[in-house]
């Protein structure tokens, strides 16, 4: 097997968020308990923590406590309604048990989404308290009978990703009707509070009603009792994917296989024959189980794999195969089954616990279905010490017609690689460096301890959060900046990775100041994200967001090196121990000499290693072919900067300065005055 560039988390198994309190709630969930009260309220907790049972306890509370008449749950598609059938809580500690009469639950019903908001509206005449629908049959029933007939009810929105501000979102608007009307309680729940396709959740001043209860990664995989570590990356390959698909494919290893969609590039057009390839590539066809429908496949080393093809489109042959995945009397039987080849299937609330490895070939154009993929891999399970995530990528081919289409998905390959990276890390504390500052309680320092004279970084290995001081940090002011700074990074950090432009310049633009990315395009994507928020506030956040990605990209590298990019040969603690040694090996950390990062330089350095010479070079010529000079507006911010550096040093940026940076922002003050000349002489 070839090496695949990844990035590996290690975690504390410290068995924390399998264990209950004596009401029978996982750590998440009593967090979540203990907002019961809020109107509104957003769960972020990532897949197999425990979101639909934290649901229940809340919505009882709400039905029994609160005054609420009636509860009802939104799923995205039918078979996630499973996960809110009858639970009874009471006898792990609860005051009463979760129960939904069958006819209430509209994910079992037979029939159209259409047919099924009658079954709403005779729900909302009856005495009965829980209903369990999808997210179509919701939005038919409110466009039938308007959001005043929910009044008084809880509306609990699973996988509420789905949502999105755009008012072409059907969803995005009717949530904001019934936030303007005020008269219903909402829970939302995701594991990825952001999109594929960049749009905000929920619109600015609908979001900051909300309260929110964010569970990271981090801590649900620390609390594990055996999965450790984690490592995700990216495997480019030239030709045909089923050809090289065993260099990264163990079949030693529980494994998850997504083929690509046949419209994509990396598909042949020929889905069966894919998986055909790939049964021929691992062994010998001894037929299909007669009871269980998985195709049977002698290794040259004499083991028979059992796997289950859920891609074929006979219905027949499909079902008995999914009914099989699903059969509960083999949920915890290890031996059940190998491998899974998938399409579409097998992501959003798929339940597997042994997979151990997630292989995805081809880009996948939602950020949002990676980290439901990865989820695939991330449950805890007997024996089961190591999961990891692989996106297999085609090489951008320069005699294609598509090669622009195939550099732009390598792009958005690597944005997600890097935002996962985020997700998956520990979270920053970050604190401006004082003389009066101390160490913090429950974090640990290092060998030396806290040392007042440089920059200290704590950790505190059960919260997975690090402490850390940074000298010249702006503090936010504002209560939303606050919220901002400690729980919504990542949604800034995705839309930063997400833009083109960024990524491209990161990757490719040799004469790249790290400062207009940094400074200039996340100081854009802040304002444009938070318009309400002072200048003040914004530069905090800004800061804050560039200190969290790029830290952990300082960590990468240090975490990488030598290492040829196998995580077998990386530290135990890699991300960990690459923060901390960064923050050693520089003694003052300041928020310049963060500025002065690239935040795509790891992952140039990855690519580098991955892509054949040739290919790179292809890419960088195509990105090159249409750099873009200054705009107007990053005039106007270079020349916002060099008004900040004048305040500082007395003097505007030079033009012939040596320091990049400040020729730069010199270039965009002398750019501002050229285009104030030209509308003078016009």
């Amino acid at each position: 097997m070839k090496n695949v560039p990844s990035v590996s988390v290690t975690y504390a198994r410290n068995g924390s968020s399998t264990k209950s309190n004596e009401l029978g709630m996982r750590p998440m969930q009593e967090r979540a308990f203990e907002k019961r009260g809020e109107q509104y309220l957003l769960i972020k907790s990532p897949p197999a923590s425990g979101k639909s049972r934290a649901l229940m306890f809340i919505a009882l509370d709400k039905l029994h406590n609160q005054g609420l008449k009636q509860a009802i749950v939104v799923v995205p598609e039918k078979s996630i309604g499973s996960s809110f059938n009858d639970e009874p809580l009471s006898a792990h500690g609860f005051w009463a048990d979760w129960q939904v009469a069958p006819r209430w639950n509209l994910c079992n019903a037979p029939g159209e989404d259409g047919g099924k908001v009658n079954s709403v509206g005779a729900f909302l005449e009856s005495a009965d308290r829980i209903l369990v629908c999808t997210h179509a049959t919701f939005r038919f029933a409110v466009d039938k009978y308007g959001v005043a007939a929910f009044d008084n009810r809880l509306i609990a929105v699973d996988e509420f990703h789905h949502v999105s501000a755009n008012p072409d979102n059907k969803l995005g608007q009717h949530l904001g009707e019934f936030i303007a009307r005020d008269k219903v309680h909402f829970v939302a729940m995701t594991g990825s509070y952001f999109r594929g396709d960049a749009e905000a959740v929920l619109a600015p001043h609908d979001e900051a009603k909300f309260d929110t209860v964010t569970y990271t990664y981090y801590e649900q995989l620390s609390g594990y009792k055996y999965l450790k570590s984690l490592d995700i990356g990216y495997f480019f390959y030239s030709g045909s994917y089923s050809d090289d698909i065993l260099n990264v494919l163990d079949p030693t290893e529980k494994t998850i296989i997504h083929i690509p969609n046949v419209n994509s590039r990396e598909s042949t057009k020929d889905k069966h024959r894919e998986v055909e390839h790939i049964i021929d590539a691992l062994g010998e066809w001894q037929g299909a189980d007669p009871k269980t429908g998985f195709q049977l496949v002698k290794t040259p080393e004499g083991r028979i794999l059992k796997i289950a093809d859920l891609v074929d489109d006979e219905p027949a042959k499909r079902d008995k195969v999914s009914t099989s995945l699903k059969d509960p009397a083999q949920k915890n039987n290890r031996d059940h089954v190998d491998i899974i080849i998938a399409l579409g299937m097998a992501k959003e609330g798929f339940d597997w616990i042994w997979c151990e490895h997630a292989l995805t070939v081809g880009y996948r154009a939602s950020l949002t279905e990676i980290v439901q993929i990865i989820g695939r891999a991330t449950r805890d399970a007997e024996g089961k010490t190591r999961a990891r995530f692989t996106n297999l990528i085609a090489e951008p081919d320069a005699s294609e017609a598509a090669v622009t289409e195939a550099v732009n998905d390598t792009l958005k390959a690597i944005a997600a690689s890097l935002l996962m990276e985020q997700v998956l890390a520990p979270r920053f504390n970050f604190t401006p460096k004082k003389p009066s500052n101390g160490p913090v309680d429950g974090f640990d320092y290092g060998e030396g301890g806290y040392d007042p004279a440089k920059c200290n970084v704590g950790f505190n290995e059960e919260s997975g959060l690090f402490q850390i001081e940074i000298k010249g940090l702006v503090e936010p002011k504002s209560k939303e900046a606050e919220r901002i700074c400690q729980e919504d990074l990542n949604e800034v950090i995705t839309a930063f990775v997400q833009d083109k432009t960024n990524i491209e310049r990161g990757l490719f633009d040799e004469e790249l100041v790290p400062e207009e990315l940094t400074q200039v395009r996340m100081g854009k994507i802040i304002k444009a994200r938070y318009p309400e928020l002072d200048e003040q506030d914004q530069e905090a956040v800004r800061q804050h967001a560039v200190a969290a990605l790029n830290l952990t990209q300082k960590a990468k590298e240090i975490a990488l090196q030598g290492t040829n990019g196998d995580p077998e040969t990386t530290g135990n603690t890699a991300l960990i121990d690459g923060v901390r040694k960064f923050a050693m090996d520089v003694r003052e950390l300041d928020i310049d000499l963060i500025d002065r990062i690239n935040p795509f330089g790891e992952a140039y350095a990855i690519l580098a290693k991955t892509m054949s010479e040739e290919s790179l070079k292809q890419v960088a010529a195509i990105i090159s072919g249409k750099k873009v000079n200054l705009t107007p507006e990053e005039a106007r911010d270079l020349a916002k900067r060099a008004l900040k550096f004048k305040q500082e040093r007395g003097r505007l940026p030079s033009i012939t300065s040596l320091d990049a940076w400040e020729k730069r922002m010199a270039e965009g003050v002398a750019y501002l005055a050229r285009m104030k000349a030209e509308a003078s002489s016009g």
